[in-house]
């Protein structure tokens, strides 16, 4: 044994693993040209609710079907931010636009958000809106109205476009929804919206609409 020990210490140390390259991405790139349709994809993978709408009066026509089908009788459909109360109006799409019977008739609420993340799927919501921070958690259903230039390929990006957006005056929090709410915690049963919307929901209306 004292031999053998002695023979491998004369052949020097053992060779060191290769160095890691930290600056090389960890996943190979996505194509440019596919980042939307990548995002919706992967977004519809992880339990999100996709619609594409190229026209504004193609979202009035979605959007009040979608409504007549999910919106519980007696409950309220609320929007908050101006820019999306003047699309609604535009696409004849009724709405409660004050936070009348909020706690009690919340069932769905309509955001905007700062990005989509094509590799997860994921939204990036920020409280910088007059949606505050409630409307993206408190209703049981959380709808969300982006364009398609909101598409960026990384977590990365979408966190450069937020700062680009807003530089010195970041918003007090980041949300970055990857999905409905949902745990597994208890006996590793599925539970859909245990922190959050149990559904969510998004529009993808085309830039120029």
């Amino acid at each position: 044994m004292l031999a053998r020990i002695r023979t491998a210490l004369a052949t020097g140390p053992a060779p060191q693993p290769p160095q890691p390259d930290w600056v090389a991405p960890v996943h190979p790139p996505l194509p440019e040209t596919a980042l939307a349709e990548t995002f919706a994809a992967n977004f519809q993978r992880i339990g999100g609710e996709f619609f594409y709408c190229e026209t504004l009066a193609q979202l009035g026509t979605v959007l009040r079907a979608w409504l007549a089908e999910r919106l519980p009788e007696g409950q309220q459909f609320y929007v908050w931010e101006p820019a999306l109360q003047a699309l609604l109006t535009a696409a004849n799409v009724p709405f409660q636009a004050t936070e009348a019977d909020f706690k009690a008739q919340a069932a769905v609420g309509l955001t905007s958000c700062e990005a989509l993340v094509a590799r997860t799927g994921s939204l990036v919501v920020a409280p910088a809106t007059a949606s505050g921070r409630r409307l993206s958690i408190y209703p049981d259903q959380h709808l969300v109205l982006a364009r398609p230039s909101q598409v960026v390929a990384e977590i990365g990006d979408a966190l450069r476009a937020v700062q680009a957006r807003y530089g010195d005056a970041l918003p007090s929090m980041l949300s970055l929804t990857t999905g409905p709410s949902r745990t597994a915690d208890i006996e590793k049963t599925l539970v859909l919206g245990a922190h959050g919307p149990r559904r969510l929901t998004l529009f993808l209306l085309e830039d120029g609409a």
